[in-house]
């Protein structure tokens, strides 16, 4: 009765605040599915379901190729050499190839390695850490390319074509989404296909004829299959309902009217990339991924694709990025030094090493469960987001803070620079697959408040069934949501499930923060309606807000599967930034909402969120101090980072072999240098000359930096 009354009165001002809803935008709602993300923003998080999550875990096979094939394909990888060819050696192609890097994730069946996600995940972030043009080639097979979408899809004809071919390397795929006038507005993509029939081969043949312009398509230079995502029209069928929707094909090069462009050069990258263009290119219906019943249901299937994929490849660059970041500012820290000291012990530097060693702990946390929830059948598409922005960004972060460590060493080009080449790729990784900018308001929280909310989507069905009875038992249902987390925020919330040892009070925090941001995403949505999808500053900052939640609870996470004691004070140091960043973003979102009285409630409502001080700077000392004397945690932190053959890194590992082996003698050889003036001289000073004037040989190959014959003079 009483909820029958409720929706009656609501109905009429509840169909206008929400938001239209299109096609595309229901099925990207419905693409993939809900996981802790979907507790943290209802403001109750179960840390017994969060732990439940099982550890990460390489079979035999999966193990045996990363210590075997991967690491003789990183031998094989000269960064420096190949940024300059703009192109990977052919003996490189030929590898990938051969050891079927491009199949990871097709099955056994059809002759690919069928590898989990968190295989596919480690592979890409270790060739990354030594050569992204490589790792990029590498990834858009098994992330977007048609790989995914023929095994999900795909009829047992194209299946059984393309399958083997694209995991043994005699196809090569790309996917053409991207249009010049529709870059973040992918779903209103302007390529178009008309139903036609045409003659092939002597029989009648029913398919499109399409004409595209697609741009930004990575491998596109070198396919030799194209996926293409265009719109389906049917002219046949009365105005209004023509239009058949996105649709995803597979075209071979070469096609008649298919155009393969020049080659682009993001950040002047070695990988390839390229636009497409299509002029009355005839697509047969066996060339519709799935045939013709999946005409029009592309923009769901790349929705659905997108849900894993972005949490695998471009969350793997960004890991690959903060790792070999860390690596080297915490070696360089260690063999560099000025005014007597190595580096590293400066607070400024040592300030920063630790703020990056925190960030990674967190981030890599995340990314390791949500690959632990792929693997366990889960498709996450708001933590895949999360993911992909929010690893992105840190990458991008941790580049540019090693940047400023290394100082004049970071900006002279050359074999030696340590992170030059990486610094100028990391734009790249925020712009694709959804710009980050974009993502963060109309994915993370667009997305997230309908899929992950108890009740919004219960209330959206009944009014677009017109079912005022449901109405009102929904919003009912979301008025005792808000009194609880009004409540958990006022007098604290309590801690659902347990928490590992050491960690009880920053998940008591988490939860708490979790119950103040289920209520401030309930305030801003019930004030602001329809309206709050258009004010992307709130919106990205409620976004962020989710996201901060997110690494700080995979923290806790990845302490208690890890087991290992020596992180605690990495993990304390990471859920505090988290906590502290959310914080920061949620008092700054309740000074921007629209509201007198809400502003007036902002000290009650977030009080609590003021009180987790940042750590101290004897906190931060400590953590880098612990880096620079145990290095056996930055090997922790970094186990993903491979040392290469060649250039800088390979020079940085080995002058820090050097000095673990010299131990505690490596000050008094560099006082003696100091004195000396003279490699040899201070190294007759140790007890062992030998090995002394191998590391200062060592260490002066780290310090010094790479230097070119000067052009010829034009008279």
């Amino acid at each position: 009765m009483i909820a029958n009354l409720l929706g009656r009165l609501a109905f009429e001002p509840f169909s206008k605040a929400l938001p239209l809803m299109g096609d595309t935008e229901r099925a990207a709602l419905e693409a993939g599915t809900v996981g802790f993300e979907g507790a943290l923003f209802g403001g109750k998080p179960d840390f017994n379901r969060l732990l439940a999550m099982p550890p990460n875990r390489l079979t035999a096979d999966e193990q045996a190729f990363i210590d075997g094939d991967v690491r003789e394909l990183i031998a094989m990888l000269d960064d420096f050499a190949i940024d300059e060819a703009r192109d990977l050696p052919p003996e490189v192609w030929r590898f990938l190839r051969e050891r079927r890097f491009f199949g990871m994730i097709i099955p056994r069946e059809h002759g690919g390695l069928g590898f989990g996600h968190f295989a596919h995940a480690a592979v890409v972030t270790r060739i990354a850490t030594v050569n992204v043009a490589a790792a990029v080639t590498v990834m858009v097979p098994n992330s977007l390319g048609p790989a995914e979408l023929l095994l999900r899809y795909g009829t047992g004809a194209q299946q059984a074509h393309y399958l083997p071919r694209l995991a043994d390397g005699r196809d090569l795929p790309c996917f053409g989404l991207t249009s010049p006038y529709a870059g973040s507005d992918a779903a209103s993509i302007p390529d178009t296909g008309v139903l036609a029939e045409r003659e092939v081969d002597g029989r009648h043949v029913r398919g499109f004829v399409v004409r595209f312009d697609k741009r930004y398509i990575t491998l596109a230079p070198v396919a030799t299959v194209v996926g293409l995502a265009f719109q389906a029209m049917d002219p046949s069928r009365p105005e209004g309902q023509q239009q058949l929707g996105i649709t995803c094909a597979l075209i071979p090069v070469p096609t008649p009217g298919l155009q393969i462009g020049r080659r682009h050069r993001p950040m002047d990258s070695a990988f390839m990339n390229g636009p497409i263009h299509g002029e009355d290119v005839f697509v047969p219906m066996d060339w519709i991924i799935g045939g013709e019943p999946q005409v029009g249901q592309g923009w769901r299937m790349l929705m659905e694709c997108l849900a894993a994929g972005r949490a695998i490849s471009l969350p793997a660059l960004g890991a690959a990025m903060q790792q070999t970041s860390l690596y080297v500012m915490a070696g360089y820290g260690r063999i560099r030094e000025q005014f007597g000291l190595p580096i590293s012990r400066f607070e400024a530097i040592a300030g920063l090493i630790a703020r990056t060693a925190a960030d990674l702990y967190a981030s890599d946390a995340a990314r390791r469960y949500t690959t632990a929830a792929l693997d366990a059948g889960e498709r996450p598409s708001v933590a895949s987001a999360i993911l992909k922005v929010h690893l992105t960004e840190a990458g991008r972060r941790a580049v540019t803070t090693g940047m400023d460590v290394l100082g004049g060493k970071g900006i002279i080009c050359g074999p030696g620079n340590l992170l030059g080449v990486a610094y100028r790729h990391a734009p790249i990784a925020i712009t694709v697959e959804g710009a980050n900018l974009l993502s963060r308001a109309l994915i993370i929280f667009g997305q997230g408040a309908m899929r992950c909310h108890p009740h919004v989507m219960d209330e959206m069905a009944a009014v677009q069934a017109r079912d005022e009875t449901a109405l009102g038992r929904a919003l009912l249902a979301h008025a005792g949501h808000v009194l609880r987390n009004l409540g958990a925020s006022l007098l604290g919330a309590g801690l659902k499930g347990r928490a590992p040892p050491g960690l009880e009070k920053e998940a008591r925090l988490i939860a708490r923060m979790s119950a103040k941001y289920a209520l401030t995403a309930d305030l801003a949505m019930g004030l602001l309606g329809g309206r709050l999808k258009r004010m992307e500053l709130l919106s990205a900052r409620l976004g962020d807000v989710l996201s901060h939640l997110y690494l700080a609870a995979t923290s806790v996470w990845r302490f208690q599967v890890e087991a290992d004691d020596a992180m605690l004070p990495f993990a304390r140091a990471a859920i505090r930034f988290q906590l502290e960043a959310a914080a920061a973003m949620l008092r700054d979102l309740h000074a921007n909402l629209p509201s007198g009285a809400l502003k007036a409630a902002s000290p009650l409502l977030l009080h609590g969120t003021g009180h987790l001080a940042p750590l101290r700077d004897r906190e931060l000392v400590a953590l880098s101090e612990a880096l620079r004397t145990r290095p056996a945690l930055v090997a922790r932190l970094c186990p993903d980072f491979t040392p290469p053959s060649s250039g800088g890194l390979r020079d940085l590992a080995c002058a820090l072999r050097l000095a673990d082996a010299l131990g505690d003698e490596v000050p008094e050889l560099n006082k003696a240098l100091r004195r000396a003036r003279s490699l040899e001289a201070a190294a007759s000073t140790s007890r062992d000359p030998e090995a002394a004037l191998a590391y200062l040989r060592a260490a002066d190959k780290v310090i010094q930096v790479d230097d070119f014959p000067a052009k010829p003079k034009t008279p």
